[in-house]
């Protein structure tokens, strides 16, 4: 029996309670930036960093939920940050769950394909804050997030490593391409040809 196991025998034998969001997150919209100074704070779209300002909005841990276009693309934050229109940001209540597990949990749930709308995918606050996931003890959740921070951390060091790698059998093929199709003039006149 693993750790997990053991504290959920141990904490919640008659097993997980699911909750809706809306019990234990509050979902905030996000605003626009283009007033704001250049700086080091993040301002997070649905597709990411759009740039760094001088002002936060609000500091994390966070979740940020896009709420259009790329419905799926979750971050999580900690720190202060900014948030577009076209993102939510959310406040969570850490006596009930830890952020980067609802952060994970969220990833699950597909919502890349809760399109709420025609043309460009939408998300509602509505529809988000009921959302059920599954709410272990906090115990049980820390064991998640240790083991899944692990895995996350395992797997950006494999793909640096990938990355290494092809750039460096990159190299070698250009090495060994050029070798091969350039011809000195020493081997031209000893195959005849001038």
């Amino acid at each position: 029996m693993n750790q997990i196991e053991k504290l959920i025998e141990e904490l919640c034998p008659d097993g997980v309670t699911h909750l809706p969001l809306e019990d234990f997150l509050t979902i905030r919209n996000g605003k626009d930036h283009k007033h704001l100074e250049d700086g080091e704070i993040p301002v997070y779209g649905s597709g990411g960093i759009m740039r760094h300002v001088n002002q936060a909005a609000a500091s994390g841990p966070s979740v940020l939920i896009p709420r259009k276009g790329s419905l799926g693309n979750l971050f999580y934050v900690e720190g202060p940050f900014w948030v577009v229109d076209t993102i939510f940001r959310t406040e969570i209540n850490e006596d009930i769950a830890l952020p980067k597990f609802v952060f994970y949990e969220l990833q699950t749930l597909g919502l890349g394909e809760m399109n709420q709308a025609g043309g460009v995918p939408s998300q509602t606050q509505s529809k988000l804050k009921k959302l059920r996931i599954p709410i272990p003890p906090l115990p049980i959740q820390q064991e998640i997030v240790k083991i899944l921070d692990t895995f996350q951390s395992l797997e950006a060091e494999l793909e640096a490593e990938l990355e290494a790698e092809l750039e460096a059998r990159k190299k070698q093929y250009e090495f060994y391409r050029n070798q091969l199709l350039t011809f000195t003039e020493r081997e031209r006149e000893s195959s005849g040809q001038r």
